[in-house]
């Protein structure tokens, strides 16, 4: 089949891979100019000069203002046409669904949070997504068909062997059968669904801490204490989706906790997850511990303990770092990974100070010494991997000039 279009090295393949080529560059470095493009990509100037008249007559492209106060003349720069597709991600959990559009080139351009107080048994599932959809559409400046592709992030994991969510009951509405297809039925844009903290490690391989990084492991402590996993550069997710679900581990230290699906809770988030925060402060002996909802009661009581150098709450710093350290000995001694990131607000609130508290205790308890870091995607990071997720996919569509 020599010289069809779908074969390697024929002149519309090795077109589309200069063309793809100079796209990443431009997306990376932003605008550059011919003469750049051309010794970035080792083309000619005339096959540059081809390629962007191209990628410019495809709409992927536009000329945007010129070189200036460098020798010689004004040179035309090229950038990547914003326009040319849009991306949406969600980020949902019981209390809110935060959505959010980006242009191709990774920008966001319209935000929307939906509050889902309580139960909010009274709006559907798929009412609740298409109004936060929408709403970010809105806040973009766009209809909801102008969007290419939309990943949604959930607590736990729809099984792909039967497409029902586990591992998260807390999630309400979310886990009747046909959910999926009553979804595909009202959008109208391909959708995908990807657990939260696994999207926050696609955010933090692209573009924070995991950068260059092909094995890792993200822990994650706010809401809920997960995990994800990144082995030789992908995501490892397991059979039912299920993989990362640490806070359902078995660990040294907290009762043996049953039934953990119908608990929604195990040993390792009754040791070490945000709602034990609280609790360990009292027995630590910390006082004025603040009012509100978990979450934010143990990052602020993590923050104030990091600035300690002794008293309770140094005391709770050096604890909870047992505790968390605890868990990961037994993911790190299984998963052997080149690096721990220290993600969600009950870890990063705790900033250098708790990451080398829990580096030294790990070191003592593992045989496996990752290095550990603290994550650097902290504004909205569930939604960003959910948006990154979705570009990914956007740009291998939109941008292959072959077909």
């Amino acid at each position: 089949m020599a010289g069809t279009a779908g074969t390697p090295g024929t002149p519309r393949v090795l077109r589309a891979m200069n063309d793809r080529a100079a796209l990443d560059l431009l997306l990376a470095h932003g605008p550059l100019s011919r003469t750049r493009i051309g010794k970035l990509t080792g083309l000619s100037k005339p096959t540059a000069s081809q390629l962007l008249a191209r990628l410019e007559s495809a709409g992927l492209v536009l000329a945007t203002g010129t070189t200036e106060g460098r020798p010689g003349p004004n040179a035309q720069l090229y950038e990547v046409n914003p326009a040319a597709a849009y991306a949406a991600g969600l980020d949902v959990t019981p209390e809110r669904i935060l959505a959010a559009v980006a242009d191709v080139t990774g920008r966001t351009i319209g935000r929307y949070e939906l509050p889902t107080p309580g139960r909010r048994t009274g709006t559907p599932v798929v009412q609740q997504v298409t109004d936060a959809l929408d709403g970010a559409v809105k806040a973009a400046g766009l209809a909801r068909d102008d969007v290419h592709r939309l990943v949604i992030g959930t607590p736990g994991a729809f099984d792909p062997n039967t497409g029902r969510l586990r591992y998260a009951s807390h999630l309400p509405g979310w886990h009747t059968p046909a959910l999926l297809d009553e979804l595909a039925a009202t959008l109208p844009m391909p959708v995908e669904y990807e657990n939260d903290v696994n999207l926050v490690a696609v955010a933090e391989q692209r573009l924070g801490a995991a950068r260059g990084h092909g094995d890792f492991v993200l822990l994650w402590n706010e809401g809920g204490l997960g995990a994800a996993l990144v082995l030789g550069g992908r995501l490892h997710r397991g059979w039912t989706g299920g993989a990362g679900e640490v806070g359902f581990l078995p660990v040294p230290g907290t009762p043996l906790v049953r039934q953990v699906t119908k608990a929604n809770s195990g040993g390792y988030q009754e040791l070490a997850g945000s709602q034990a925060i609280p609790k360990l402060a009292r027995r630590m002996g910390v006082e004025e511990i603040p009012s509100g909802p978990y979450a934010e009661v143990a990052a602020a009581l993590v923050a104030r303990a990091a600035q300690a150098d002794d008293g309770p709450d140094r005391r709770l710093l050096e604890t909870y770092a047992t505790h968390l350290a605890t868990g990961l000995a037994s993911l790190v001694s299984v998963l052997d990974p080149e690096l721990v990131v220290l993600s969600g607000a009950s870890l990063t609130a705790g900033g250098e100070t708790l990451r080398a508290l829990v580096q030294a205790e790990l070191e003592e308890l593992a045989a496996s010494r990752p290095r550990l870091v603290v994550g650097d995607v902290r504004e909205h990071p569930v939604v960003r991997g959910a948006l990154e997720s979705a570009l990914a996919t956007t740009r291998d569509e939109v941008f292959d000039t072959s077909r």
